[in-house]
C-alpha cells in the first residue's frame, strides 16, 4: 500500500474529526450525569396518588437506561460520522490535492525539445501555485540555456565551416608544390595565422553572444559613465571626430557584459565609419535608469534594414573596414546584453548617413551579488 500524500491527508483530516467527535460525545455523556445545572426537581408523589414516590428504584433505573441508549446511539453516531469524515476528507483531499496532479502530468510531458510548455497555474495565490510559479520560472531559465546551447552550436558550425575549408585548402596547396619555397611558405603561413585571429575573434563573439542570452548570475554596482569614458579612451581613432557628453549613470547588473555592450557599440561606430567622420557618445539616466546613446557619421542606411542589423552575422558593407575585421555579432551581442539586463534598445537610421544606439539598461536578473 502507497502512503500517498492524499491518504496521509485522509487519515489526519479523519483522525482529527474523529477525536473530536469523541470528545463531544463524552463531554454530552458527563454533562448529562453530571450537570451543573440540574432540571426542575420532580414533586414527590404520594403512594395513594397513583404513581411510585420520587428516588425509587423504578425511577433511577430509567434514569440509568436514558443513560446507557444515550451512550449506545452517541457511539453509533460516531462510528457513522467516522465514515463519513474519511469519505468527505478523501475528497477535500483529492480537490486540494488536484492542482499537484495537473502539474505532474503536464511535468512528464515536458522534454529536452519542449521546454515550451508551462504548468501556467491559476486559482488562489497559495503555496501550490508559488510551488508552480517557481518551477515555470526555471523551466524559463533552462530553455534560455538550451536555445542559447543550440544557436551557439549552430552559429559555430555555420560561420567556422568556411574559413576551416579555406585553411585546409591552403595547406593542401602549399604541400602539393614540391618547387614551393620559404617565401612562398611564409605568405601561406600568415594567411592561416591572419584566418586563425579572425576565427579566435569569432568563437570569442560567440562565446559572448551564448552567455549573454542565458540572462546574467551577477550584480555588482557600476557606472555606465565611467565605463564609457575608459571604452572612448581605448578606442581613439585619429581619423574619426570625437565628441562625448557623459553623466553619472548608476546601474546593477554584470559589469564584464556591460563593458562588451559598450565596447561593441563604440566598435561598430567606429567601424562602420567614414573618412573624416564622427562619433557621438552620450550617458545619463532616463526614467531612473542608466542610457548611454552612441551616434556615428556613416553610410546610408535604409529605414527598414535596421532592424537586420540587430541579428547575428548581418554586416553593413561599404564602411572603411566592414569587411576586414567585422564578425557581424557586434550589434547582436548588444542587444542580447541588454534583454539580460531587461532594458530597452532602439536604433535608428540617420538621415544623413549612420547610426543612432539608445540603450536603456534595467535590473540584472536574478542572482548572486558579487564585487
Amino acid at each position: 500500500m502507497r502512503w500517498t500524500v492524499r491518504l496521509r491527508l485522509t487519515l489526519l483530516y479523519s483522525g482529527l474529526f474523529l477525536a473530536a467527535a469523541v470528545l463531544l460525545a463524552a463531554l454530552i455523556y458527563f454533562l448529562v450525569e453530571y450537570s451543573p445545572f440540574p432540571g426542575r426537581p420532580i414533586a414527590p408523589v404520594a403512594p395513594g396518588d397513583g404513581g411510585p414516590p420520587v428516588g425509587t428504584p423504578r425511577i433511577e433505573g430509567q434514569q440509568a437506561e436514558t443513560l446507557r441508549r444515550l451512550l449506545v446511539n452517541s457511539v453509533i453516531a460516531l462510528v457513522v460520522m467516522a465514515f463519513a469524515s474519511a469519505f468527505l476528507g478523501w475528497l477535500m483531499a483529492g480537490r486540494v490535492l488536484r492542482p499537484l496532479g495537473d502539474m505532474t502530468a503536464t511535468v512528464r510531458r515536458i522534454t529536452a525539445d519542449r521546454l515550451d510548455r508551462r504548468l501556467a497555474a491559476s486559482g488562489p495565490d497559495d503555496e501550490l501555485k508559488e510551488l508552480a510559479d517557481t518551477f515555470d520560472e526555471l523551466l524559463d531559465r533552462l530553455e534560455a540555456a538550451f536555445s542559447a546551447q543550440r544557436r551557439f552550436v549552430a552559429n559555430a558550425s555555420h560561420e567556422l565551416r568556411t574559413p576551416l575549408t579555406l585553411q585546409q585548402a591552403m595547406i593542401e596547396v602549399a604541400l602539393a608544390d614540391p618547387e614551393i619555397d620559404a617565401e612562398s611558405l611564409r605568405a601561406v603561413l600568415e594567411r592561416l595565422l591572419v584566418a586563425g585571429q579572425q576565427q579566435e575573434r569569432l568563437i570569442e563573439a560567440l562565446l559572448t553572444l551564448a552567455r549573454s542570452q542565458q540572462g546574467t548570475h551577477r550584480r555588482e554596482p557600476f557606472d555606465l559613465a565611467a565605463i564609457t569614458q575608459q571604452a572612448v579612451g581605448q578606442r581613439g581613432d585619429p581619423g574619426l571626430r570625437v565628441e562625448s557628453e557623459l553623466r553619472p549613470a548608476p546601474g546593477v547588473g554584470d559589469r564584464d557584459l556591460v563593458e562588451r555592450l559598450v565596447g561593441n557599440l563604440l566598435d561598430n561606430a567606429v567601424r562602420h565609419n567614414v573618412r573624416g567622420g564622427w562619433i557621438m557618445v552620450a550617458t545619463g539616466v532616463t526614467a531612473g535608469r542608466p542610457a548611454l546613446r552612441v551616434s556615428n557619421s556613416g553610410p546610408v542606411i535604409p529605414p527598414d534594414q535596421v532592424g537586420t542589423l540587430l541579428k547575428p552575422f548581418q554586416r553593413l558593407e561599404g564602411g572603411r573596414r566592414a569587411t576586414g575585421e567585422g564578425v557581424g555579432l557586434g550589434l547582436s551581442i548588444v542587444a542580447a546584453i541588454v534583454e539580460a539586463h531587461h532594458g530597452t534598445l532602439e536604433a535608428r537610421a540617420l538621415a544623413e548617413g549612420g547610426l543612432e544606439v539608445t540603450v536603456v539598461l534595467g535590473v540584472a536578473g536574478s542572482g548572486p551579488r558579487t564585487g
